[in-house]
């Protein structure tokens, strides 16, 4: 088996954590990414065992816009700060993965600075899509292009040009031999060419063993992109939603729907990569109306199938809004120094230290072990993996309901209870916005494994105060803004010239014409603002 499958990640936006300044002006490296080497103790103590860090390299802006691949930014600092940055967390134990922005560049990027120089005459005229030189742009070019997401800022590399797939897989080669990195994410991969990403993947099956690609994907059959000739995983975008709309809206039909549809989509070896909150989409204690349910949340990210994320800062249960304009609330400065404390006094830092230990105590069971749902309701949800049962509960009140059960009895690794077994039926009794897993022990009382966590005692310290039904019931995914103003008209025109909100619409419409649509779903694709994603969604409609 992979190093990645049994992997619990930790998730840094770098530029943000260090402070780094908005704009790159390319002077002399400023060695920000060296204050980041106290965080890997972070990481490995609170269990996990891989990190994906990025973006990394030289850029002018927000990182996503690439301007050298082999060159780290000089806002956190040169080559040799990675390099010893990737050795110290090899030192640690802890898997590395780099973020591979390879479907857009920077205008800075040195063949568009050719095609700027040279137009017609550059030797890099078809790295990039549809340049046309009787067009124009913003930026007064004297020609236009394809760019991502209705953003001249990032150029569009055409990964159909033999050249262009030779020098990214080239920079992987580089990434590997200059860095040892283990890994990459794949930016915006569900708008990547497929022959370009088998062309990485052959590439990463050469450069290392167990090198692992991930990508981005929103929408779709995921299989599409994770399969053996492809991607090993993609993030899972449909769970994300279901873990805080599924707790909002006291729904966890939601949630088992969507493991059982994912499951029924995606081969049992491949797994998807989930998270509750990531760089671009808001705080997972944000979008929780009940903060109480931070733990049910994060049981369910730690049992449920798939490899399990933590984003910087959610450990200690920060906030972030989505801005229309700006990330910048979502990929903070944060000094480390200041969460001291948070390991003994923090119950959403003490909550994450304790999966971290019941997730490497029972990895066999929580990466391998069969997914087999037990009970669900609306408010409560339970299922097995492999021998462990898992149990969660969001209402405001206690539940009580019982399970079958195949050993003698079984201990609570949150709350350190033993709970027999009676007629074969297990008797769980939660508490409000509560959830235990469920380790067999057997006829002495011993655990089926060598030792239990210890984790006893963590349900006692994470209690925060739920609200009253009314503020529950009427809160809305962002806090209480208003539900934004889409056109009422859609245009008979190509979806590619569609603006952002006639796609939206476009969209709404589509979901519309097979249901009713709630304002869940209304919201989740308002939500969205990125053009290649919505086109893609849209075209999934059938």
């Amino acid at each position: 088996m992979a190093w990645f499958d049994e992997a619990v990640f930790y998730h840094i936006y770098p530029l943000g954590l260090s402070g780094a300044p908005k704009k790159n002006d390319y002077g002399e490296p400023v060695h920000r990414l060296n204050d980041l080497v106290p965080w890997i103790d972070h990481i490995k103590r609170l269990g996990f065992t891989a990190l994906y860090i990025g973006p990394l390299f030289q850029s002018v802006g927000h990182g996503y816009e690439t301007t050298d691949y082999r060159l780290l930014d000089s806002r956190l600092g040169t080559n040799d700060d990675l390099k010893n940055f990737v050795a110290t967390c090899h030192k640690a134990g802890i898997k590395v993965v780099f973020d591979g922005v390879f479907n857009h560049v920077g205008r800075d990027f040195f063949a568009f600075k050719d095609l700027q120089a040279n137009r017609e005459n550059s030797a890099y005229r078809d790295w990039f899509c549809n340049v046309n030189f009787w067009g124009n742009n913003e930026y007064n070019d004297g020609f236009s292009y394809d760019n991502w997401g209705g953003y001249n800022l990032l150029v569009k590399l055409n990964q159909r040009n033999p050249a262009v797939r030779d020098y990214i897989c080239d920079v992987i080669r580089f990434w590997v031999s200059e860095f040892d990195v283990d890994g990459i994410r794949l930016d915006a991969a569900d708008v990547l060419d497929f022959e370009f990403m088998k062309a990485l993947r052959q590439t990463a099956d050469a450069v290392k063993a167990d090198f692992w690609l991930m990508g981005e994907v929103i929408h779709g059959d995921y299989s599409r992109w994770a399969n053996e000739r492809t991607l090993h995983s993609v993030t899972d975008y449909a769970l994300h939603k279901a873990f805080f709309s599924g707790h909002n809206d006291h729904n966890y039909f939601e949630i088992a729907h969507t493991v059982r549809r994912t499951i029924g989509l995606v081969p049992a070896h491949i797994k998807l990569y989930n998270f509750v909150d990531n760089h671009d989409v808001e705080r997972i204690s944000t979008k929780l109306h009940n903060k109480a349910h931070y733990l049910p949340v994060h049981i369910l990210l730690y049992t449920l199938p798939g490899i399990p994320s933590v984003y910087y800062g959610s450990e200690f249960g920060i906030e972030g809004r989505k801005e229309r304009y700006s990330d910048d609330s979502l990929r903070p400065c944060i000094k480390l120094s200041e969460h001291a404390d948070d390991y003994e006094s923090n119950p959403c830092t003490k909550l994450i230290g304790a999966l971290g230990q019941i997730r490497r105590a029972y990895v066999a069971d929580l990466t391998w072990g069969d997914y087999r749902e037990l009970h669900l309701t609306t408010e409560q949800y339970a299922f097995a993996r492999g021998g462990l049962l898992v149990a969660v509960n969001n209402a405001n009140n206690e539940a009580s309901f019982s399970l079958d059960a195949n050993a003698v009895a079984y201990v609570g690794l949150l709350g350190g209870e033993r709970f027999e077994v009676v007629d074969g039926r297990l008797e769980v009794k939660l508490p409000a916005n509560g959830g235990e897993i469920f380790a067999p022990l057997d006829g002495d009382g011993e655990a089926i494994i060598s030792e239990v966590p210890a984790t006893a005692g963590v349900m006692k310290d994470v209690a925060w105060e739920a609200p009253h039904d009314d503020q529950d019931k009427n809160a809305l995914d962002d806090g209480g803004s208003a539900t934004k103003e889409l056109p009422t008209e859609i245009p008979n025109i190509a979806y590619e010239d569609m603006t952002v909100e006639q796609l939206q619409a476009a969209i709404l419409a589509k979901m519309a014409a097979n249901g009713p649509v709630n304002e869940q779903m209304r919201r989740s694709v308002t939500d969205n603002i990125w053009h290649d994603s919505l086109i893609n969604w849209v075209k999934s409609f059938r």
